[in-house]
């Protein structure tokens, strides 16, 4: 009999050893993706130019291979040394690359070799060639498969106790009565600290992200599309949103801002436009809204009479738009500051708003993303020999003296305090 127990626990073992190089697999096939978004996405496409130039094709204009090494290790740098990296930097100045010298070889070479395979995702439609289906969450079935192992580990432990007891009686060896698993002890314990550790994880998880609201995308008044207007038609975000250059709040716009593109424009003639649901949407009838929430003759092409001497058009009225992104009251944030001085791009809060439909919460906004946006974001500083930069950072004498002797490359925000505590709590 214990020819059998020593057969089944190579079987056993064997099992487990394809699953753990299985995930091992899976983990490294995943790798180079994981660093791309981590450390590249905010600025780079694969297939297009974006805050950077795309990556994909980059063997063919790069000098040699051991060049991108070198230049994701310390990019200004390679800009005063070397004369291709000169030619980017002035393609795309005054942007300079954040320098990642924490980046192993290894790393960059799954980066770039996601990026040579990177093959944009094909439109997803529905059998009939109507909407796309939503996207399904595996959460539940790998949750499942895991129980269903566990389940079977545990029958596996059970075969084994009892073939253990029949080589026992077989060969005459006398062994006390096996204690039954829900008495067991450490069977007991080891449940109890798996519960403990699953209610600690989802209790923590929990706690963090209370307040927060990722992926949040309410309904609107009017179904307003940024795809439409900030993407197709090219619409500046500060013609709507001139409050982000200028002061604390982006600010919505008041209806006579949309008012003025829309006394001309009255129908909707561009691509369908269709919510996340496949609900198709009628772009002429959320003008007609716009209308009715102006004061607006549409036939006239007038503004209602005021009748009652209130200084508005007659049935005009504010809409009302439901706010997406919130902070807590003991948090301090400026947008002239980042748009302005730190010369941030929309996106780098707000994500692709250009492709959005109804606009949702693209970032979760936490302290966390903010410090690590901190850490690797570089400040416009300024260049004493060039005149270029903020002067406002002529002030820091000791990192001007830093870049000069090529101690640093360049200045973090958590280089000149933006990491402290009282820069946005006070």
């Amino acid at each position: 009999m214990s020819r059998y127990r020593k057969i089944i626990n190579r079987i056993f073992a064997s099992c487990l050893f394809l699953l753990l190089v299985s995930v091992q697999n899976n983990v490294k096939a995943a790798d180079g993706e994981a660093l791309w978004k981590a450390n590249c996405a905010n600025c780079h496409k694969p297939d297009a130019d974006y805050t950077g130039p795309a990556l994909k094709g980059w063997r063919d204009r790069v000098p040699n291979e051991e060049w991108i090494y070198k230049w994701v290790a310390n990019p200004a740098a390679m800009i005063a040394t070397d004369a291709y990296a000169k030619s980017v930097f002035e393609k795309w100045k005054p942007t300079v690359m954040t320098g990642f010298s924490n980046l192993k070889k290894e790393e960059v070479d799954a980066i770039m070799k996601y990026v040579d395979d990177y093959q944009p995702p094909a439109p997803k439609t529905a059998a009939g060639g109507g909407a796309a289906a939503p996207e399904t969450d595996n959460s539940l079935l790998f949750g499942i498969l895991t129980l269903v192992l566990a389940v079977v580990a545990f029958i596996l432990l059970q075969v084994n106790s009892n073939l253990r007891k029949l080589s026992d009686e077989k060969e005459g060896v006398l062994r006390g009565e096996p204690v039954p698993f829900y008495r067991n002890k450490a069977y007991i314990m080891a449940g109890i600290l798996v519960l403990f550790g699953i209610g600690g994880y989802y209790t923590i998880n929990g706690a963090i992200g209370l307040g927060r609201q990722k992926d949040y995308q309410p309904e609107q008044p009017i179904y307003y599309s940024h795809k439409v207007h900030a993407g197709v038609n090219q619409i500046n975000c500060l013609y709507c949103h001139g409050g982000a250059q200028d002061g604390k709040h982006a600010n919505i716009p008041s209806v006579n801002v949309c008012m003025n593109c829309h006394m001309a424009v009255n129908e909707y003639k561009g691509d369908p436009i269709v919510k996340e649901d496949g609900t198709p949407v009628d772009g002429t009838a959320e003008i007609q809204k716009l209308y009715s929430y102006a004061g607006w003759n549409p036939k006239t092409k007038q503004y209602n009479p005021d009748n009652n001497n209130d200084g508005i058009p007659d049935g005009a009225r504010p809409i009302e738009w439901v706010k997406i992104h919130n902070l807590p009251d003991h948090v301090y944030f400026n947008h002239s500051q980042h748009v302005k001085v730190g010369k941030q791009n929309c996106q780098t809060c707000h994500g692709n708003i250009q492709e959005m439909g109804e606009v949702y919460q693209f970032s979760d906004l936490s302290m966390g993303w903010c410090i690590n946006c901190h850490r690797e974001s570089k400040v416009d500083f300024f260049n004493k020999e060039t005149g270029e930069g903020n002067k406002f950072y002529s002030i820091y004498e000791k990192f001007h003296n830093d870049i000069k002797n090529h101690k640093l490359d360049s200045v973090t925000v958590e280089k000149i305090g933006g990491t402290e505590c009282q820069k946005c709590h006070y």
